[in-house]
């Protein structure tokens, strides 16, 4: 599978800004250029996602997620320090702990149960001790995986200009409705040195949609905005995770696709042959100065 990349000037973000549905209306994946991996490092994160630790019903899931096509995309590389944050039940990080055990560091930045609300506490500690018990049963693999627990109202993900890159996958509405977006990228920015590149997978609105939407999609320019806001620089973008079937107009939101599934049982065949959401994949660079 070939990855569109558009290298974009000022004027294209400006244009983007003006019309945001515009790459989401384009289903065409034509032969650009991918920023391949060197050999070594794409047979190294070829035989992670080989790897038979994974979960079978994750690995279903690639045909969706493209992991190859999008971990290519941001440049990750075994030898790298590399921060995901929120990484849920770990369906990235059992691709990457392993990709980056032996020459680099795969840490797991999640939201510290103790810096929430108490009502909230058990749902974060219950992600927390999977994840846990995940790396604990798989020594092989997850050994050298890091958890770093943060607090979501003043996030710190490790020491400043200490990561290689930071990837956040489907997040970035959870912590506009809760406002705490702004500080997240802020958050982002301080870990990664000079040149890290910051990697952003996000359900991809049509439009902007308010801070308090509930659909679970952003506009590309929402999140453009949010992370050059924070310092960022967007250094390009690819349609490897578009999805043109997606409609984007189901009355609970993008959580009526799969993974969730939240739909009659009857209306199963059509959601399933939609597939998950049509999402941006986006690729921003802390500069130098």
């Amino acid at each position: 599978m070939t990855i569109r990349i558009v290298p974009l000037s000022l004027a294209l973000v400006a244009a983007l800004a003006a019309s945001p549905s515009s790459f989401a209306a384009s289903p065409a994946k034509p032969a650009g250029a991918t920023q391949a991996l060197p050999a070594a490092d794409a047979a190294a994160l070829d035989a992670a996602l080989k790897g038979d630790w994974r979960d079978p019903k994750n690995v279903a899931r690639d045909i969706y997620r493209h992991p190859e096509e999008t971990l290519s995309f941001f440049g990750v590389k075994p030898t790298q320090t590399v921060v995901e944050i929120t990484p849920g039940g770990g369906w990235y990080a059992e691709i990457l702990a392993p990709y980056l055990k032996t020459d680099g560091t795969y840490v797991a930045a999640v939201v510290d149960p103790a810096s929430v609300a108490e009502k909230s506490r058990n749902y974060y500690q219950r992600g927390l001790d999977g994840l846990q018990k995940k790396f604990a049963d798989g020594p092989a693999q997850f050994d050298k995986a890091t958890v770093v627990k943060y607090d979501p109202a003043a996030p710190v993900f490790g020491t400043a200009d200490s990561a290689d890159v930071v990837l956040t996958f489907r997040n970035v509405h959870n912590w506009r409705k809760a406002s705490q977006a702004e500080g997240m990228f802020k958050g982002f920015f301080t870990v990664l040195k000079p040149g890290g590149v910051l990697g952003v997978v996000e359900h991809r609105a049509t439009q902007d949609v308010a801070a308090d939407d509930d659909t679970g999609y952003v506009s590309e320019a929402q999140v453009i905005a949010l992370a050059e806001a924070a310092g960022f620089r967007l250094d390009a973008k690819s349609e490897v995770n578009a999805n043109p079937k997606d409609t984007k107009d189901y009355a609970d939101g993008v959580w009526t696709l799969p993974p969730s599934n939240k739909h009659p049982e009857a209306e199963r065949a059509k959601y399933q042959a939609i597939g998950e959401s049509d999402r941006m994949t986006l690729r921003f660079v802390k500069p130098h100065h």
